[in-house]
C-alpha cells in the first residue's frame, strides 16, 4: 500500500471534506522533478475518481539557464498531451536577493509563493498543493536545530497553511521513489540537488543517510515527532499570543510587563517574545533562541540599565516594570539651523535664539559665519565640559548619565561646523561657553511629545 502513497490519498479526502462544493479546482505546483511529477500524477488520478479539476503551476527562477527553460518546457508539454491546465510564471530571484538582502532560496520561495497565491486566484483554485514529503521536513528540522531553533522551529513545515497543502509531507523519499518507478512517471533532475554547496544539500547527502543508518525509519520518526510538536505548540501558541496581546506600541518600540513575562512558564514567555520579535521585523526568519533568550535575560535581570542588542537591529532593554523591545531609530539625515530659526529632528524640536525658552536650554556663543547644523553623535565626538580636566568622548559622557545606548542614538547634537558645540542631555562644550562679555544665543531642545 506505501507504493500507492495511501497517506496523501487520505490527506485529499481529508481536505475535500473541508472544501465547499463550489470550490473543487485545485492547483499543484510542479517543478518537473520527481516528487512533483508523482504528485500531479496522484493528484489528477484522485481528481478524476472525486470531481476536482486539477490546474498546474510552474515556476521559472532563471537560476539555471537552459536547464530551467528544458524544466518548463518538459512540465508544459506534459500538460498539453494530458489535457491538464498550465501557468507559467517567472521572476528574477537574484536581483530580488541583493536588492532585499535575501539568500536566494529565500528570495526563490517568496517569488514562486506569491507567484502560485495569483494563479490559485486567477483560476478560482481553493487549494495549492506542493509537493514537500517527510525527508524535506527532516531536513528542515534538522536545518533549524543548528540555528538554535525552539520547539516551534523542530515542528518543522505545517502540512497545512493558509491555501498551501502537502498531501505527501508524512511520505518518505523512498516511497515516493517506489511509486515514480511502479507507475513508470518520467521526471527531470535538478543537477542542484546533488551539489552539497547549501547547508540543505548538506544534510540531504551526508547527514541523513547517516541517522538513517542509526534507524532505517529516522526521517518517518522525525515526521511523527514534528507532529506531536506541532499539537503541543499550538496549545503553547494560544496561551502565548494572550500573553502577547498584553505588549502595547509607542513610538519606540513594544512594552510588555517584566512581571507578565516572568509569571508565564518559559515556553509561553519564549513563544510570546517570539512573536513581539516578529511582529517588529514582519517575519521571524533567522530570529534564533538566543534572541528570545536574551529579552528573558533582560525580563529577569534586576539590573535597570541592562541592555540586549538582537538580530535585525533590534534592541531590548528595562525601562521601569516594562521590558522594551525596540527598532532601531532610523538615521536623521543633518538639519540645518539658523539663528531664529527651528529644525525638526527625530524626535526633538531645536530652536537656536537669542533669548532664553521653554526646553533643555543651553547659552553658547558661535563663531560667525559658521554654519550650524543638527546631527546625531558619531563615535568619534569629543567633548569638553566647562571645569572638567580634559576631553572625553560623547559615548562616555552619555554613559555617565545613564543614558541608553538606544537613547543616545535619538538624541541630537548642534553642531558648528563639524565641530559638536551642544549636546541634548550633556550640555556645552566649553569651547562655546560664554565668556564675560560675550552676547550668547540659546539653543533649545525640546521634545515633541508623541502622544504616547
Amino acid at each position: 500500500m506505501g507504493s500507492e502513497l495511501l497517506s496523501a490519498r487520505l490527506f485529499l479526502h481529508r481536505l475535500a471534506a473541508k472544501t465547499p462544493a463550489g470550490e473543487r479546482r485545485w492547483l499543484v505546483a510542479v517543478s518537473g522533478g520527481r516528487d512533483s511529477m508523482c504528485l500531479l500524477h496522484l493528484t489528477l488520478q484522485w481528481g478524476r475518481e472525486n470531481g476536482v479539476e486539477v490546474a498546474a503551476a510552474h515556476f521559472n527562477h532563471r537560476l539555471r539557464g537552459e536547464t530551467a527553460d528544458r524544466d518548463e518546457a518538459f512540465v508544459r508539454d506534459f500538460c498539453r498531451t494530458h489535457g491538464v491546465p498550465f501557468v507559467r510564471g517567472e521572476g528574477d530571484t537574484r536581483a530580488l536577493a541583493k536588492h532585499q538582502g535575501m539568500t536566494l532560496e529565500e528570495a526563490g520561495r517568496t517569488l514562486r509563493y506569491a507567484f502560485l497565491e495569483r494563479a490559485a486566484s486567477e483560476r478560482g483554485c481553493r487549494w495549492i498543493l506542493t509537493a514537500h514529503h517527510a525527508d524535506d521536513n527532516a531536513e528542515t528540522m534538522l536545518l533549524n536545530l543548528c540555528r538554535g531553533t525552539g520547539s516551534r522551529g523542530l515542528a518543522g513545515i505545517p502540512q497545512v497553511r493558509g491555501q498551501v497543502a502537502r498531501p505527501l509531507l508524512r511520505i518518505p523519499r523512498r516511497e515516493i521513489e517506489g511509486y515514480a518507478a511502479r507507475h513508470g512517471i518520467l521526471y527531470v533532475e535538478d543537477e542542484t540537488n546533488s551539489e552539497d554547496d547549501a547547508a540543505r544539500n548538506l544534510l540531504r547527502h551526508q547527514v541523513l543517510p547517516v541517522l538513517c543508518q542509526v534507524n532505517p525509519r529516522a526521517v518517518e520518526n522525525m515526521s511523527r515527532t514534528a507532529g506531536i510538536l506541532r499539537g503541543e505548540g499550538e496549545a503553547m501558541d494560544q496561551a502565548a499570543a494572550a500573553l502577547a496581546e498584553r505588549a502595547r506600541g509607542t513610538s519606540r518600540g513594544l512594552h510588555i510587563s517584566r512581571e507578565a513575562l516572568t509569571a508565564a512558564p518559559e515556553a509561553v514567555a519564549a513563544r510570546a517574545v517570539l512573536t513581539l520579535l516578529e511582529r517588529l521585523c514582519g517575519h521571524s526568519q533567522d530570529l534564533t533562541a538566543v534572541d528570545v533568550g536574551l529579552v528573558l535575560v533582560v525580563a529577569r535581570t534586576d539590573r535597570e540599565g541592562l541592555e540586549q542588542r538582537l538580530s535585525y537591529g533590534l534592541r531590548a532593554y528595562r525601562e521601569g516594570a516594562d521590558v522594551v523591545i525596540s527598532l532601531p531609530p532610523p538615521r536623521l539625515e543633518p538639519a540645518p539651523l539658523r539663528l531664529g530659526g527651528t529644525a525638526e529632528f527625530g524626535g526633538w524640536r531645536v530652536s537656536l535664539r537669542e533669548t532664553p525658552g521653554a526646553g533643555e536650554c543651553f547659552a553658547l556663543c558661535l563663531p560667525p559665519l559658521t554654519p550650524t547644523t543638527v546631527t546625531l553623535w558619531r563615535r568619534e565626538d569629543r567633548f569638553r565640559l566647562l571645569g572638567s580636566r580634559g576631553e572625553r568622548s560623547l559615548k562616555r559622557l552619555y554613559a555617565e548619565r545613564g543614558i541608553r545606548p538606544c537613547r543616545r542614538d535619538t538624541l541630537p547634537v548642534l553642531r558648528a561646523g563639524e565641530v559638536p558645540a551642544a549636546a541634548a542631555g550633556v550640555g556645552v562644550d566649553a569651547r562655546f561657553t560664554p565668556v564675560e562679555g560675550e552676547k550668547p544665543v540659546f539653543v533649545i531642545f525640546q521634545q515633541i511629545e508623541r502622544g504616547e
